[in-house]
């Protein structure tokens, strides 16, 4: 079954749509979108030539303090805003060009043992696979 897609899981929480908004939201539309801030606003300016990168950087952290929209950053890469927050997914990451795409593992997750925890209140795990894409592979 398709996952929804950040617009209309937007308008299903009754989130005020301006004409700003729908054009970032409509951005980081996908599967595999992990955007910086830069890409998402080049993408919301193609649609709504007007929009600044002030708004477009106030309407990504409206939207990460929503979790509707994830930050992620590996290593030394900038870091990147995907709609997939919401769904449980991790990632496997290229180290060379920071290309990341979103996967679902089949098996079970590790468990950290209680003793390995100092006293941490557990909210969630991510695993991240890394290695080279098949382009920086033949480089």
């Amino acid at each position: 079954m398709p996952h929804p897609l950040l617009y209309d899981r937007l308008l299903a929480r009754g989130w005020r749509m301006t004409a700003q908004r729908r054009a970032v939201a409509q951005a980081l539309v996908g599967d595999h979108v992990h955007l910086t801030a830069d890409e998402v606003f080049r993408e919301a300016q193609a649609a709504l030539p007007e929009i600044s990168l002030a708004t477009v950087y106030n309407t990504l952290n409206d939207l990460v303090g929503m979790g509707e929209v994830r930050e992620v950053s590996y290593d030394r890469g900038p870091m990147r805003y995907e709609p997939n927050g919401p769904r449980p997914h991790d990632h496997l990451v290229c180290v060379e060009c920071g290309e990341i795409w979103d996967i679902e593992l089949a098996g079970p997750v590790a468990e950290l043992p209680e003793p390995q925890r100092r006293g941490y209140e557990l909210l969630g795990v991510e695993v991240v696979f890394r290695g080279r894409c098949p382009r920086c592979a033949a480089r």
